[in-house]
């Protein structure tokens, strides 16, 4: 039996903040003697630091993106969200050849075998191609990539040290903590890969588990719980919350703590009592041109998040105006049923005496969910009960994942539940349940429901 340790916390700001040790990015692309200096050196290179680097480059500044491991893209792109999409949609397809999904739609396979080691060079190779384009985006852009070890030694100063133990210093006017997150410890219980996996093993297992315990029901948990449900394993999820999935989910549940945060630093950055970065609005800490995004500050731990903050806190470094909504930042669980929402839940809403109106539509009744046979799961929209305006958009089935997009959309404009139910939607199309739920949370009743 194998037990996998799901907690995706808080963040490599523990190595960053002891005398703010950081991951930086990348292979190295030499300076010359008197190009050791930069306007922004960006620390960590997952989705908000490449991307983050990436937009001041075009901007005009001179960017160094500094990265500890020998390839670029941080946890999503090498051992999160990639990786585990590709084995999610692989093991889905296994599972409906093997159950009666096929054969009920007439497709007869035949005699179904397993090919476990193809399957994870088919993940392989789709993580190695983005990692490789993210390198080609920073030559593209002419950011500086370096491979290293960082430490900021002073405000503006990062110091690198190579594997070899060889160091070099940059001057830079800016520096942006992108550390991203990393699995936190059990106590008491030794991660070592083989009975008790992290999450990150559970992408490279060399066969199915007979059976497998998934310690934390959160996004994660679920999510790769049911990549070896489909290919065999009998999974059992333990979850100490009363709710597996829900709202709350990994946005600040598995946060990790980092003890004495506040001695070891050498610029006066203190973690808060979540082992967050505390920033302002600007996504500046204590230390106005030290930066912070992603992870290891406040807010939900999401990939797409951390890249809409890298761009604003460059464009703010730049000095354009910086504003993100946070609760027009989708979630998704990439489960089957996919499980996606945006802004407000019905009980958040009560809590806060906010009157609201609710519009459901089932993918029952869709003629698109209909004709592919996957007609599990609703749309349902909140809308205030006095302007129309939409809340909250929950949705539980297939592409919910992409739907959710529209929501965020119109969500980001600030739109009314009539507006959405106004626009024209091609037909037959899943989307059309989206339009059907804002049109009966607006005026009280849909047309094909």
């Amino acid at each position: 039996m194998q037990h996998l340790m799901h907690c995706n916390t808080s963040t490599g700001v523990k190595h960053l903040l002891r005398s703010l040790n950081t991951p930086l990015l990348g292979k190295s692309r030499l300076f010359s003697a008197t190009e050791d200096s930069a306007d922004l050196v960006v620390i960590g290179s997952g989705p908000g630091g490449y991307v983050a680097a990436i937009k001041a480059a075009q901007l005009g500044l001179r960017t160094v993106c500094v990265e500890k491991n020998k390839t670029l893209g941080g946890t999503c792109l090498n051992v999160g969200c990639i990786p585990s999409k590709a084995l999610l949609n692989n093991s889905f397809m296994y599972y409906q050849a093997k159950s009666t999904d096929f054969a009920s739609r007439g497709i007869d396979v035949g005699e179904l075998k397993l090919n476990l080691p193809k399957m994870m060079e088919q993940k392989s190779n789709a993580v190695n191609s983005l990692t490789s384009g993210v390198a080609h985006l920073f030559k593209k852009n002419k950011v500086t990539h370096i491979e290293g070890h960082g430490t900021i030694a002073s405000k503006n100063e990062v110091v690198i040290q190579n594997e070899g133990g060889k160091e070099r210093k940059i001057q830079t006017k800016h520096i942006l903590i992108a550390t991203g997150s990393e699995v936190t410890p059990f106590k008491g219980i030794e991660i070592d890969e083989e009975t008790f996996i992290s999450s990150t093993g559970a992408l490279s297992l060399k066969s199915v588990p007979d059976r497998m315990i998934v310690i934390g029901g959160g996004v994660i948990g679920v999510e790769l719980g049911s990549v070896w449900q489909r290919l065999g394993s009998k999974v059992t999820a333990i979850e100490y919350l009363p709710n597996i999935g829900g709202a709350g989910i990994d946005l600040d549940v598995s946060i990790e703590s980092v003890k004495d945060g506040k001695s070891n630093t050498n610029v006066g950055i203190s973690l808060d009592q979540r082992g967050r970065v505390p920033v302002n609005e600007r996504f500046e800490t204590i230390v106005p041109n030290i930066h912070a995004i992603g992870d290891c500050i406040h807010g939900p731990m999401l990939a797409h998040k951390a890249e809409d903050e890298g761009i604003l806190c460059v464009e703010g470094i730049t000095g354009q105006a910086v504003h993100l909504d946070y609760n027009c930042v989708p979630s998704v669980i990439y489960t089957h049923p996919e499980v996606a929402w945006i802004g407000k839940t019905e009980e958040q809403l009560k809590a806060a005496n906010i009157a609201f109106k609710i519009g459901k539509f089932p993918l029952a009744a869709n003629s698109r969910a209909k004709t592919n046979a996957d007609a599990d799961g609703f749309i349902k929209v909140l809308g205030d009960k006095k302007t129309d305006r939409i809340l909250g958009v929950h949705l539980l089935g297939s592409g919910a994942g992409e739907l959710v997009n529209e929501a965020a959309l119109a969500m980001e404009y600030g739109a009314a539940c009539e507006d959405v139910a106004r626009v024209c939607h091609a037909h037959p199309t899943v989307s059309e349940a989206l339009r059907e739920a804002s049109m009966a949370a607006s005026i009280g009743t849909a047309i094909n429901f």
